[in-house]
């Protein structure tokens, strides 16, 4: 599958981390073990410091032909020339964001809802990050809890949810079957290859689940 030019993965992986250097190591592993679908989270972090950040990972994605979003920041996307940007429910609406940023970059947005996902389609969302699955604490103010039974609740509206879906929220590597089986196409995680002992080779397992 591809979205814009980019090609689709079943595994992303968002950034998390107390500094930018553990953010960028971070990513290189996730880069190593094979992820090819990184998201840039930097909250509360000095604008500068970001665009530091998001300029060495974008060589590194360029490296080994994976896709960099960044979270929230449209006009970082914008000026270093990323894949994209993801947008939370209270960021910039997407088709705000699609003005500014013009239709080669991918725009994937937050939802909770079967509501608030066919808002962001209606705006031209090119993707859906949907959670939480369950309690993360890699993110304040969490939505609701969908669980397995939300996840096949909103995938049963097939004439609403008309791009591909990203699971969200504290998942972990025996729960990506039953997360799969509901019909979404992908997962996304921090913690469970952050806190991995290794984690490149915890990163080959996910991808290899998600075969």
């Amino acid at each position: 599958m591809m979205i814009r030019g980019c090609s689709w993965s079943k595994l992303q992986f968002i950034t998390h981390g107390g500094s930018a250097e553990e953010i960028i190591n971070g990513t290189l592993n996730v880069l190593e073990g094979g992820c090819r679908w990184v998201q840039l989270r930097m909250k509360n972090f000095p604008r500068e410091e970001i665009i530091s950040v998001a300029e060495i990972l974008k060589a590194e994605c360029r490296k080994n032909d994976a896709v960099l979003l960044i979270d929230d920041e449209v006009e970082i996307a914008l000026r270093l020339n990323l894949d994209g940007v993801h947008l939370g429910l209270k960021d910039m609406p997407i088709d705000e964001a699609r003005k500014i940023l013009g239709e080669n970059f991918i725009i994937g947005g937050t939802a909770n809802t079967v509501e608030q996902a066919h808002h962001h389609i209606s705006l031209g969302a090119d993707y859906l990050g949907v959670g939480p699955f369950r309690y993360t604490t890699t993110k304040q103010n969490l939505s609701p809890l969908l669980g397995i039974e939300g996840y096949k609740s909103l995938m049963s509206n097939t004439d609403i949810i008309t791009v591909p879906v990203v699971a969200i929220g504290g998942i972990v590597e025996s729960d990506i079957p039953e997360i799969m089986s509901t019909g979404v196409q992908g997962i996304a995680v921090s913690g469970t290859i952050l806190n991995a002992k290794n984690q490149v080779e915890q990163t080959r397992l996910l991808l290899n689940k998600l075969k």
